[in-house]
């Protein structure tokens, strides 16, 4: 009787080890897709404002985001999606135009250039880890 009852146990606890395997493993595999789309969704953010910025300013996707920053004909949105994806693009070259316009300040993102967004961008251009960047820049976005 003794025996029953441990073998019975034993299956009872293999049972539970097994769906707490099945339970962790399903989690994980959800948080990889969600880390994927979440990777996508910013290649293609960064490939939705380069695309404006090649439009009016064509050659390199670096150049023209910057010249979008430059520019007073596009409203702040703009140019601080460009300011932002200049950032997960992580290209030294737009390092100097970012630090120009990085006085540290509060700002108000809706009539300035938002000081947040080109504090992070002068880090990731700085080479500070964007572990994301690494889904979408090896994809059809590139950084070309």
């Amino acid at each position: 009787m003794t025996q029953d009852l441990e073998k019975a146990t034993l299956r009872t606890t293999a049972r539970k080890g097994k769906r707490l395997m099945l339970v962790l493993s399903c989690g994980l595999g959800l948080l990889v897709v969600a880390f994927l789309l979440v990777c996508l969704s910013i290649g293609s953010g960064v490939h939705s404002i380069s695309t404006k910025a090649l439009r009016e300013h064509p050659g390199d996707k670096v150049a023209a985001l910057m010249v979008l920053v430059e520019s007073e004909q596009y409203d702040y949105c703009d140019r601080n999606r460009a300011i932002w994806a200049l950032g997960q693009l992580g290209d030294a070259r737009a390092l100097a135009l970012l630090q120009k316009h990085y006085t540290g300040k509060d700002s108000d993102e809706k009539n300035e250039l938002s000081q947040y967004e080109l504090k992070k961008a002068i880090a990731l251009c700085k080479g500070a880890t964007n572990v994301g960047a690494y889904i979408w820049r090896h994809g059809s976005w590139g950084t070309s």
